[in-house]
């Protein structure tokens, strides 16, 4: 059933870059990482919702919910992209050039939570963002959350990955080890 969704619904609906993206993705060992293209879709909607203008993206991997979130705002908008590894941003980083929209993106190697300080040092950043995304570092997202809500202007928005994991909304029980301090993270 999914896969008759995403062929004939979503897949049709995908734009190009990010269709090549995808498929560049697809063969990197971590590929489950990337955002999905039906979740990518629903995020597009939630940008345009709020008009996001200035956003800001936790986790960027290979990069496309950035390229989605660079082609879904003006073109004079602005995204600060937060992720430890540039490797996996360069992997995508010909597509969003092909884009033309690398000059919306501003990306910081670095872990998030000293740039979100950062950030908030400098009074004009607050309730200056409009959208926020976050996926990355599981365990840091109410860190995170914290910091997003003074950043975030009123009726902006955060979207925050993994919320919805395996069905599993507020019992970790049931998963793997692994997953479950990640998962009661989330839950916070």
């Amino acid at each position: 059933m999914r896969q008759y969704i995403l062929e004939t619904s979503v897949y049709p609906r995908e734009p190009e870059p990010l269709k090549e993206l995808r498929g560049v993705t697809a063969s990197h060992p971590r590929a489950k990482m990337g955002t999905a293209p039906d979740a990518g879709q629903l995020m597009a909607m939630l940008l345009q919702l709020v008009n996001a203008k200035k956003t800001i993206e936790i986790g960027v991997f290979t990069g496309y919910s950035l390229l989605l979130t660079a082609l879904s705002i003006p073109d004079d908008g602005k995204i600060i992209a937060i992720d430890l590894n540039r490797d996996t941003y360069e992997i995508g980083l010909p597509i969003i050039r092909k884009a033309g929209v690398e000059h919306k993106i501003d990306f910081i190697e670095s872990e998030a939570l000293p740039i979100l300080d950062k950030l908030l040092e400098d009074g004009e950043n607050e309730g200056s963002f409009d959208f926020g995304f976050v996926d990355a570092d599981k365990v840091n997202y109410l860190n995170y959350h914290e910091r997003l809500m003074k950043l975030l202007r009123v009726e902006g928005l955060v979207v925050y990955d993994n919320t919805l994991w395996g069905g599993n909304t507020g019992d970790a029980r049931g998963i793997g080890s692994r997953i479950q301090e990640t998962r009661l993270a989330v839950d916070n």
